[in-house]
């Protein structure tokens, strides 16, 4: 085409190159590139750029002069994912939720349409469906669509023009990657027509004080499609993590503009849509085996969240000069780190045996006080030695054996204790700073040969 060339952009940093190369030399990113058509800069174009405000207001003021808006929250009908947000959608934010294809998202934001359309008109942009698809949808999930308008375009300049129309509190586009504008000459879902649909999007919301919500589709490495650069443009950043083969859904915020970014909501998929799991630890340990060993139970924090998980561990005896070892839902490192402690330290032989260990339902753990549990499971795996199903491991270890303090224990044990867990192992040092009165034995551990011997005398396994 007359006027256009073809040029490779780099996703993470946009370094443009005329042709492909497995690694940039601007970022130093690999396999990043991606071929894109752009538009040559001519007379017209440059006339076609307009500026854009984020507030509708170009001139120049003093800091003193600034006012803070009030941004003001409204529930979506779904308490997980408005402790995600924050405590709500925010007015005028823009909000980028990503995941695997068919994980939910389309489900979940047709859900939350019944109760924004109650006080505030939504508008559902599909570039994915059409009309009748998403009317299928939502009679199967029994969706009213009070004040809802769907708009099956991709056309990004119509789309905002159907909103100047409408007027709409909410615009939910899904999805981005899918919209186009007549401006660029590249293909839709290219680094260029993903960054300007964007841009628009914001520019709207900023402007007028709509919410919008963009859909986000993922690649093949897990990331969001697109420039990474679609991630700093936005206020917040959403995950929508699990199995497509299993029930159960995690909602992650990556980042935050306004709230905090270590909460999670978890969700269930049924066949009415996706029902809230509002006790996610009676969840994770449902089913846990009776008198196994290499079971043990830990309590996390999700943000504010206490959560008590399941780790299961199983050593077993290998037949290969290098034994394997396998790490499901726990840091790989992190594991490797706790064998060697306990093998210097206790001098349990590892080396010769087969490593596995889970984290039951899925869940990713990635704080340092799950690493009593885990040594206290693969010492209870090799011993054979069975921990009591009343028992909940909380503690980080260092290199030297010693188990070190943790942050919010209390929140922790009367988790643990809600739940009906009798004893409870943690540091030392948390332990004599724990006044609280709790239902729970509170067994203090110095070190790893605190741990050996308070695993020695259970009972063994029959």
């Amino acid at each position: 085409m007359k006027g256009t060339k073809v040029v490779f952009i780099c996703s993470e940093c946009e370094y443009e190159s005329p042709k492909w190369m497995g690694k940039c030399p601007h970022c130093g990113s690999w396999n990043t590139f991606v071929e894109d058509v752009v538009e040559k800069e001519t007379a017209s174009s440059l006339q076609r750029r307009t500026s854009i405000s984020m507030d509708g207001d170009n001139t120049e003021r003093t800091f003193s002069e600034l006012e803070i808006p009030e941004y003001i929250r409204t529930a979506t009908g779904l308490s997980e994912l408005d402790r995600v947000l924050g405590g709500g959608l925010v007015c005028g934010s823009v909000v980028l939720l990503s995941g695997e294809p068919g994980i939910g998202k389309s489900t979940l934001l047709l859900q939350i349409c019944d109760t924004l359309g109650i006080n505030k008109k939504v508008l559902y942009v599909s570039g994915e469906e059409s009309g009748g698809q998403i009317k299928l949808r939502a009679e199967r999930l029994k969706i009213i669509g009070k004040n809802l308008y769907i708009l099956t375009e991709t056309n990004i300049e119509n789309i905002l023009s159907k909103a100047d129309k409408i007027k709409p509190d909410v615009i939910i586009a899904d999805s981005v990657q899918t919209m186009y504008s007549d401006k660029i000459a590249s293909a839709p879902g290219s680094v260029t027509q993903v960054k300007e649909c964007a841009m628009s999007f914001i520019a709207k919301a900023k402007k007028h004080n709509i919410s919008v919500i963009l859909v986000g589709h993922v690649n093949k490495e897990g990331g969001i499609a697109g420039p990474k650069v679609l991630e700093h443009m936005v206020d917040a950043v959403l995950c929508f993590e699990g199995d497509r083969r299993q029930t159960y859904r995690i909602i992650r915020a990556n980042k935050n503009r306004f709230g905090s970014t270590n909460e999670i909501g978890v969700f269930e998929m049924t066949d009415t849509g996706l029902a809230e799991v509002t006790n996610p630890s009676e969840m994770l340990l449902a089913d846990r085996p009776v008198d196994s060993s290499g079971n043990c139970a830990v309590c996390t924090m999700e943000g504010t969240r206490p959560m008590v998980a399941e780790i299961q561990a199983l050593v077993t005896p290998t037949v290969f000069p290098a034994p394997r070892r396998t790490s499901n839902g726990i840091d790989y490192n992190r594991t490797c780190l706790i064998l060697a402690v306990l093998e210097k330290r206790l001098g349990l032989k590892f080396s010769s045996n087969d490593v596995y260990l889970n984290v039951i339902g899925g869940m990713q753990l990635d704080e340092p006080a799950i690493d009593l549990a885990v040594a206290l499971a693969m010492i209870s795996s090799i011993t054979d030695k069975v921990i009591p199903d009343t028992l909940v491991a909380i503690g980080e270890l260092g290199l030297s054996g010693e188990c070190r303090g943790i942050s919010n224990i209390e929140q922790r044990v009367k988790e643990a204790s809600r739940l009906g867990y009798t004893e409870a192992l943690i540091p030392y040092r948390n332990a004599e700073k724990l006044q609280l009165d709790f239902k729970i034995k509170v067994i203090p551990v110095k070190n790893v040969f605190d741990l050996l011997r308070i695993l020695s005398s259970f009972k063994g396994k029959d």
